[in-house]
């Protein structure tokens, strides 16, 4: 019985020009044909794209953001991200003209872009991406590429102001958090309260007002959320602009001292302790300070997060 291998031609049409190939199967005729064409093809040819500088020295081990962070360790300079508002979009509506169903213009909805501010010492570094976490990889990798090759800052001997040191703890609160803490240092009421509620079901705009002692400010966003923290924002330069208050000396404690005892504790004395408390006890019993833990980055869905710690 014979055997009659099937060929298959191809032809490709690319401008004025035309070429035809054959091959055993569809896939190798067409791939046949394209070499042809890249060949003999008077059309001029594409720029091959550079490839894309990889910033991180070991792709795959560690993210830019902790690669960052233990530069920014070194250099003395905490690295501060903030989420930044997304960019407006033109609102696209739809044409509801029923005169004629195929003269409908819908309009596909723009992908979501997070925008994210990375701050480490004086620098300033923008970052985005599809999601949060690959806007701080962006910022980060932006960051990485300007202070790598920069001389690490001296530290002054007599060391930060309080000022400064308080404004580097005030950038990780948020608004909200320092409303709050100014008003318990102060005695002052809080409270936030939603006064107006707008617009259409997919945009909605809220006012929100907020009151503390006898500073009120509002402010509006397509969320609550949003305008809590715009309302936030305007009330705190005003609690901003208070005196100081006074410096209140607490009156020294005097203690009798008491007779050491000494107690000898068994072998299995803390097992079942939590290993954090059992290793703070440790280091109080040798009068050392106390373990002090990083947070180096996070990562993971948001039910099953992945947190690393130095």
């Amino acid at each position: 019985m014979l055997q009659i291998n099937q060929m298959f031609s191809v032809q490709l049409s690319l401008g004025e020009q035309t070429w035809e190939s054959e091959g055993s199967s569809i896939k190798k005729a067409q791939q046949a044909v394209a070499n042809k064409a890249l060949t003999e093809s008077t059309l001029p040819k594409p720029v091959q794209k550079p490839p894309k500088s990889n910033v991180n020295n070991n792709p795959g081990s560690i993210t830019p953001t902790v690669e960052l962070n233990g530069l920014a360790m070194k250099r003395g300079e905490p690295a501060i991200y903030r989420p930044l508002d997304p960019k407006p979009f033109p609102n696209y509506r739809a044409n509801y003209n029923f005169r004629g169903m195929y003269n409908q213009r819908y309009h596909c909805p723009m992908p979501k872009i997070f925008y994210v501010q990375l701050t480490v010492g004086n620098n300033e570094f923008f970052g985005e991406g599809k999601t949060r976490q690959a806007a701080r990889h962006n910022a980060a990798m932006k960051a990485l590429q300007a202070l790598q090759n920069e001389p690490i800052p001296e530290k002054s001997q007599n060391g930060e102001s309080g000022k400064e040191m308080d404004d580097d703890k005030d950038a990780n609160k948020s608004e909200i958090s320092l409303v709050f803490e100014i008003a318990l240092k102060r005695n002052m009421p809080v409270s936030f309260e939603v006064i107006k509620e707008s617009g259409p079901p997919h945009m909605k705009s809220f006012v929100t007002r907020v009151s503390v002692g006898e500073f009120s400010a509002e402010g509006e966003g397509n969320s609550k959320k949003l305008s809590k923290k715009r309302a936030a924002t305007t009330v705190l330069q005003e609690l901003k602009k208070l005196p100081p208050l006074p410096v209140v000396e607490k009156p020294k404690l005097f203690f009798k001292k008491r007779p050491k005892t000494i107690v000898k504790a068994g072998p299995e004395y803390g097992q079942g302790m939590n290993p954090i408390s059992r290793l703070a006890q440790i280091q109080q019993a040798k009068k050392e300070k106390e373990p002090d833990y990083v947070l180096l980055s996070e990562r993971g869905m948001p039910r099953r997060r992945e947190f690393v710690m130095q």
